[in-house]
């Protein structure tokens, strides 16, 4: 399996310098054929943007006729698909806001979703949402009711705050709730592609307007279908890692814990090896007269290279303890090299974390690799 910056290769370039051919079969195309060679080392984007630009060098003509060639290769080529189309719609978004006219615009909107099932055009949309955000969203209002899967996740997922791969819209950022009526459109859709999507809008939501994510998760609740209580609970996801009280009282988490009694958490071993892993046991009673629905999750304090520490939130488990009743938690969690973390030696530390309250952290030692 390639790598994920190797979607895009020179095998994508030939197919769609060959696709293009069909469709414009007097144009040169001397800048696709070149842009095959100039990949290697770059990023998935910025393979993308070679390739939309070596295709705009090559269709110097205005948008229209630009729209007109990239409709004949859909239509007539079998190779204009896969993840050529990115360069393709990202270069027909370019067009349009380069022509600046609204029948450009909504033109371009219009090939979006046209071309979106075979490629989607989630990353090229966003040169559109951000040269025009209320026109483009008045377009996508009219996707959610598609008939067409991919056109409706499109929709949501090509609005999203920190949709990633692509380039931010910071009108997305600044004007908070401008999406919330798509997520509403589309939150009970019959797909779970496209449920799957507005979870992860929301959770985009979170990052910068928690109390709006949580309002609108609560008006969902009070009227949910059979899968509204899995959308909510993915798109709350972060919040609920940060312990934020409001997201824990609409999955029906309460942030009191006076009635529960934490022993632990306890570990196996208070020095670790670089590569191995520390191993963490906890007893959870609930001492008071009612049920308690906890969620549970566990915090380590990371070393950083400056000696202070910075902190991350694993998921650990759900329970509803009966008066009286008490659970124990156990999780193994390991040092082991990874690509996305550096481990620094030194002083470590693991909290629980019930219903958004921390418990006191156990310390440990991660030792230097030998």
């Amino acid at each position: 399996m390639p790598f994920a910056d190797e979607l895009i290769n020179g095998w994508t370039a030939e197919s769609l310098t060959r696709a293009i051919r069909t469709a414009a079969p007097d144009a040169p195309l001397t800048a696709l054929r070149a842009a095959g060679t100039r990949l290697e080392g770059l990023a998935l984007r910025e393979r993308a943007d070679v390739l939309r630009d070596a295709l705009l060098e090559d269709l110097p003509g205005d948008y229209a006729q630009f729209a007109r060639v990239l409709r004949s290769a859909r239509d007539t080529a079998p190779s204009f698909s896969g993840w050529l189309i990115w360069p393709v719609t990202s270069a027909a978004a370019t067009k349009a806001v380069t022509d600046g006219s609204d029948t450009a615009f909504d033109d371009a909107m219009s090939l979006m979703a046209e071309l979106t099932g075979r490629l989607t055009a989630e990353f090229a949309i966003r040169t559109l949402l951000r040269h025009n955000l209320d026109r483009a969203l008045d377009i996508v209002t009219g996707w959610t009711q598609s008939d067409d899967v991919d056109i409706r996740r499109l929709a949501s997922e090509g609005t999203r705050s920190y949709l990633p791969w692509s380039v931010r819209v910071p009108e997305l950022i600044a004007r908070p709730g401008v999406t919330v009526s798509v997520l509403d459109a589309l939150y009970q859709d019959p797909s779970e592609y496209v449920r799957r999507s507005v979870a992860n809008h929301l959770n985009d939501l979170s990052r910068d307007h928690a109390s709006l994510v949580v309002d609108t998760a609560r008006r969902w609740s009070e009227r949910p279908d059979a899968n509204t209580a899995s959308v909510i609970r993915h798109g709350l996801r972060t919040l609920v890692k940060r312990g934020d009280a409001g997201a824990l009282s609409v999955l029906g988490f309460s942030a009191d814990n006076a009635s529960i009694e934490v022993d632990g958490p306890r570990l196996d071993r208070t020095r670790v090896p670089a590569g191995e892993a520390v191993e963490l046991h906890a007893t959870i009673r609930n001492v008071g007269d009612a049920d308690a629905r906890l969620a549970i999750d566990y915090i380590v304090h990371h070393r950083r290279a400056n000696g202070g520490q910075t902190t991350k939130t694993f998921k650990l488990t759900t329970a509803t303890l009966k008066p009286g009743q008490s659970v124990e938690v156990r999780r193994s969690h390991s040092f082991r090299p990874i690509t996305t973390r550096r481990y620094y030696p030194g002083e470590h530390a693991i909290a629980l974390q019930i219903n958004g309250v921390a418990t006191s952290p156990a310390t440990f030692e991660l030792l230097p690799p030998t």
